[in-house]
């Protein structure tokens, strides 16, 4: 009897310690459970971060796309192509928009439908930088420029629209027949020292006009570009300044034959003494047409002279230089 009761007690003992297993194991069961969604958790909300950054991906070529809509509104109707910078034929394509800025620089030249260049225009002129860029020892890009018709001819010059020191390349779409003492000393080459003189300059245009639908060769220019801060407009004829300048008189000193009557001498307030030490003697009243004693840089053009006018010159005590830079008119 004591036996079975052993046995029964055996028997108990062993069923209370399987039951306290299972507890335990049902417990770490448990425990596992929750550290899983923990983690579950932590992913999830990981995943939530994650998600938030994707649209900001996503929008960067959206950003880029809108950057470039600009360029397509302006080439609008044109046909945008490559042209090598120091391509010598004269041929231009018609209705065609053309990159002739050297290296990064962005200047681009249109066509008309007659294969004309007739505007060029350009956000920002970037000096040439001979200490960086393969310049030539004659200060150009190429050797030679792009044979346009008309520039066989001895009186016209394979003119640069943007000249290679303001950072123009030498093919067709960036040159013109253009008069040669206007390409070298008259509006053309003042324009181009005066943009060189202010270490460049933004918001530039080119207009080119010519005289019928046939010829390569312009009858006009009109620049318009802005440096210090200064919109300039030059606009002009393309013909020999100084046959125009001969043809109205103003090539040669006019003596005044007036006498003061308190000193019984030769005499006239607007006598100038010039860069060569000789002495010359000028009307204002020919070029101040409305007679207030101050003469504008349309004045100027009308009467004939060539901008700019520099400090040395007889007119420039009448005209306005606001930037003070001894140049009226750059």
């Amino acid at each position: 009897m004591k036996k079975k009761m052993n046995y029964l007690l055996f028997l108990l003992m062993t069923i209370f310690m399987v039951g306290c297993t299972d507890v335990e194991d049902v417990s770490n069961t448990d425990v596992k459970t929750d550290s899983q969604e923990e983690v579950t958790t932590e992913n999830t909300i990981e995943n939530s971060e994650t998600e938030e950054t994707i649209p900001t991906t996503v929008e960067e070529p959206v950003e880029e796309e809108a950057q470039t809509q600009p360029n397509t509104e302006l080439f609008a109707g044109y046909k945008l192509i490559e042209v090598d910078g120091g391509d010598l034929s004269g041929y231009r394509e018609a209705n065609v928009v053309v990159n002739i800025g050297f290296g990064e620089r962005d200047y681009w030249a249109f066509t008309n439908e007659h294969g004309q260049l007739v505007r060029v225009i350009a956000d920002e002129i970037i000096l040439q930088d001979d200490s960086n860029e393969p310049v030539l020892s004659t200060g150009r890009y190429y050797s030679d420029e792009a044979k346009v018709p008309g520039v066989e001819s001895k009186d016209l010059d394979e003119g640069h629209v943007i000249a290679d020191s303001l950072g123009g390349v030498s093919n067709a779409y960036n040159i013109t027949p253009q008069e040669s003492t206007l390409n070298r000393h008259g509006d053309q080459a003042y324009m181009e020292d005066a943009i060189r003189k202010a270490g460049g300059a933004t918001n530039f245009e080119a207009i080119i006009t010519y005289p019928n639908t046939q010829t390569q060769i312009p009858s006009s220019y009109k620049y318009t570009y802005t440096i210090k801060g200064n919109k300039v407009v030059d606009t002009f004829d393309n013909v020999n300044p100084d046959k125009v300048n001969e043809s109205l008189g103003l090539t040669g000193s006019k003596p005044s034959n007036s006498t003061g009557s308190n000193s019984g001498s030769n005499t006239n307030t607007n006598t100038n003494t010039n860069t060569t030490g000789s002495t010359t003697n000028h009307d204002i009243s020919s070029v101040d047409t409305n007679g207030n004693g101050q003469v504008t840089i349309k004045e100027a053009k009308a009467a004939g002279y060539k901008m700019p006018i520099t400090r040395d010159h007889w007119l420039y005590p009448y005209m306005d230089d606001r930037d003070n830079d001894g140049m009226v008119g750059e």
